[in-house]
Order: structure tokens, then C-alpha cells, then sequence
């Protein structure tokens, strides 16, 4: 494990919770790696509080599919299978498909500009060659359209979805060789929103999804040789 994982306290939190959310976004950021055991005593003393916590923790991360129990072993971290990305992918497509064709009807002028700025960014997140900032510009750049759709219960399942997303997000933003294509993808989305074209935006939504799923079942099975 390594040695940056650290519990960052919240006055509001309990400490359950605290522990939950740290332990998830070392997962989810590739911190804690796939098949790595979740020994209680060893995360207790790394992260300076009891067992109890960090139990309730790895129970509610086995429910959100991040945990998984192995019988004689105790507690890993969910392996990336292609699967769980697959089922993941699937409905991610067809909810940045209907997210891009609202937007299109919905967006505003200041959305609009958001969204561009966010493209710049993204552009500048990729020269930094920084995983961690370049997810959290795709993060920024996809939620702007996500918000100009105004229907607050695709918004919410959106989120539900990003959150499980963030895994093979990363695992394609470790592959240098797609930033390009990256780049290239929002800038066809913004244009598309721009000119109110929803069957371009619609099917560059969907290609951005198909490129990430191809590009990660590569990745999966390349580390599956490694292993």
C-alpha cells in the first residue's frame, strides 16, 4: 500500500463515513490496486483509528461492488473484470447519448462557454501528463452537459453511474496514446451542442464510450498477462 493514503477529517462526517470515502477513493483512483488485501489491523494503523470502521467500511464497499470477499483470504479490492466495465459502459452509452440530445434543445450561452472553457482545460490537464488532473478535467468537462440537460433525475443517475466509472476512467487515462483522440472527441461533442446537432452529438457520445471500451478491455487483458 502506499504511503499517501490518508484519512482528511470532516467536522460533519462520522468517522465511519470518513474512513468509507477514503478507503473508496483509494480504490477508485487506482491507489489501492485491484486484487490487494484489505487487512483490517494494517488500514487501522495507517489510517490511526480503530478496527471498527474500517469493517463497516469494506462492508459497504463490498455492497457497491468494490470489495470482494474471498473465502480463507478476507477482504480485496474487485478485480477490473470486463464484465463489470461492460455493464457499466452499456448503460453510460445510452444516458451520454440521451444527455448530449437534451443539452442540445436546453443548453444556455454561459453553459456553452463553460463548456468550452472546460475543452481548454482538458487540453492543458493532458500536457501536465497528470492522471489524477486529467480525469478530474473530463469529470468537469462531461458534468457541464450533464447540468444544461436541467432533468434532475438523469442528473442524478448520471452521478451514480460516474462514480463506478471513475475506475476504468482511469485505467484509459493511463494510456497516453488516447489523449489525442480525447481532445479531438469533446471538441466534435461542443461543436454538435453549439450548432444544436443531435444526431452528431448523439453518435459522438456514443463513439467517446466505444473508444474507452476498447481501449480498457485492452488494458484489462494486458494486465491479465502481466499477472
Amino acid at each position: 500500500m502506499q504511503d499517501n493514503l490518508q484519512v482528511t477529517m470532516d467536522a460533519f462526517l462520522p468517522l465511519r463515513d470518513v474512513v468509507f470515502n477514503t478507503l473508496r477513493q483509494a480504490i477508485l483512483t487506482g491507489e489501492l490496486k485491484p486484487g490487494e488485501r484489505l487487512m483490517e489491523i494494517h488500514l487501522a494503523n495507517r489510517l490511526g483509528v480503530s478496527r471498527t470502521p474500517i469493517r463497516e467500511a469494506i462492508r459497504k464497499l463490498e455492497l457497491e461492488g468494490l470489495v470482494t470477499m474471498v473465502p480463507r483470504k478476507g477482504a480485496e479490492v474487485a478485480q477490473i473484470t470486463e464484465k463489470s466495465m461492460n455493464d457499466v459502459l452499456e448503460v453510460r452509452r445510452a444516458l451520454d447519448a440521451l444527455c448530449v440530445e437534451l443539452a442540445c434543445d436546453r443548453i444556455t450561452e454561459e453553459e456553452l462557454q463553460k463548456l468550452e472553457k472546460a475543452c481548454e482545460n482538458f487540453e492543458q490537464a493532458v500536457k501536465t501528463k497528470d492522471v489524477k488532473e486529467i480525469a478530474q478535467a473530463d469529470v468537469a468537462l462531461h458534468d457541464i452537459i450533464v447540468q444544461a440537460t436541467g432533468n434532475q433525475r438523469l442528473i442524478q443517475l448520471v452521478n451514480n453511474l460516474s462514480e463506478q466509472m471513475y475506475r476504468y476512467r482511469f485505467e484509459y487515462i493511463k494510456d497516453y496514446s488516447q489523449h489525442e483522440r480525447l481532445v479531438e472527441e469533446h471538441r466534435i461533442i461542443y461543436e454538435s451542442l453549439v450548432k444544436k446537432d443531435k444526431e452528431t452529438a448523439s453518435q459522438a457520445a456514443k463513439t467517446h464510450i466505444d473508444n474507452q471500451e476498447k481501449a480498457i478491455i485492452q488494458q484489462i487483458r494486458l494486465d491479465r498477462e502481466r499477472h
